[in-house]
């Protein structure tokens, strides 16, 4: 089935305490795709980039069956740029900048090969342009969607009405909390259904994932890991996990989505093992399906 992923590509410089990069391959787009792409190709790419984008990603992203003819080069520009630094706890992270250059003025173009797409996977970027980007899809099957704390503060007229056309939205526990003013998360789950989506996955961090709609609560566990090299990007390999599995079964049951839930939790675990996307590059379909049946055997219990 076919895929389309819009979002970010950026080259970004990051710092932990095991380690840094420096201009590394980055963006929702990018993370999202690559990891969908384990299981459904060709992906479906609308972006943007500066002339200083290096052949060598785009080659790469070519190997990968990523469809670029969505990829808008702006050759008298700077492609996005972000820097952030992590903490020993991972979960703290300061960013040291943010140069949106291209993407200041990104305006998504949908090329029309791209319009008839069946699934559209939407990464964090203004609502608005979210919007935009539905406005020129022809009914696409299911639209997945993401956001952060900067849009729920700053957009949220904008964003509550994209919601309305997204039938599933990905947040962490404090987007939830901060686009609902509730701090139960099951009870902030509800209040976003009566918002638009119709399925809502949070995520927990190092706590997993919790997947809810108007009749399920379904929690998946994190993965435990000895190494966590960078946490960049687990978010987008989480909902390239979660939408290349459903693009690839075409099976919107309840039961199929928690296996897609685990799969966005499997391809997160493994984003984390190493900087930008290096740990995505060297994937195979097996590993991930080991490691899916590590998530199962983590919870499985027998009763006596």
């Amino acid at each position: 089935m076919s895929l389309l992923v819009v979002g970010s590509v950026a080259l970004d410089t990051v710092e932990t305490p095991f380690g840094s990069v420096k201009d590394a391959l980055g963006g929702s787009a990018v993370y999202i795709s690559v990891a969908a792409g384990y299981f459904t190709t060709p992906i479906r790419l609308v972006a943007v980039v500066g002339g200083d984008f290096p052949q060598e990603h785009i080659k790469f992203m070519e190997s990968r069956q990523i469809d670029l003819d969505g990829l808008q080069s702006v050759e008298s520009g700077k492609t996005f740029r972000w820097g952030g630094k992590y903490h020993y706890d991972l979960n703290v992270r300061d960013t040291l900048f943010t140069d949106l250059n291209v993407f200041k003025d990104f305006d998504p173009k949908i090329p029309p090969g791209f319009k008839s797409s069946t699934y559209v996977c939407l990464g964090n970027i203004d609502p608005l342009l979210q919007l935009r980007v539905l406005n020129q899809i022809n009914k696409p099957r299911l639209v997945v969607g993401d956001t952060m704390n900067y849009w729920i503060e700053t957009k949220p007229n904008e964003l509550m009405k994209t919601m309305k056309f997204m039938d599933v939205i990905i947040v962490n526990d404090s987007e939830a909390r901060l686009l609902t003013h509730e701090p139960n998360l099951i009870k902030a789950a509800k209040k976003i259904i009566k918002m638009g989506p119709r399925i809502i996955i949070i995520k927990k961090g190092e706590h997993g994932a919790m997947l809810v709609t108007e009749d399920t609560i379904f929690s998946a566990p994190a993965f435990p890991l000895e190494t966590i090299f960078d946490p960049t990007g687990a978010g987008d390999s989480f909902a390239g996990g979660f939408i290349g599995w459903i693009a690839r079964t075409d099976d919107l049951s309840t039961e199929n989505l928690k296996r897609a839930v685990v799969y966005g939790s499997t391809l997160a675990s493994f984003c984390v093992e190493k900087f930008s996307i290096d740990s995505l590059r060297d994937l195979s379909y097996l590993k991930i399906r080991d490691r899916f049946h590590s998530f199962m055997d983590l919870s499985r219990f027998d009763e006596k």
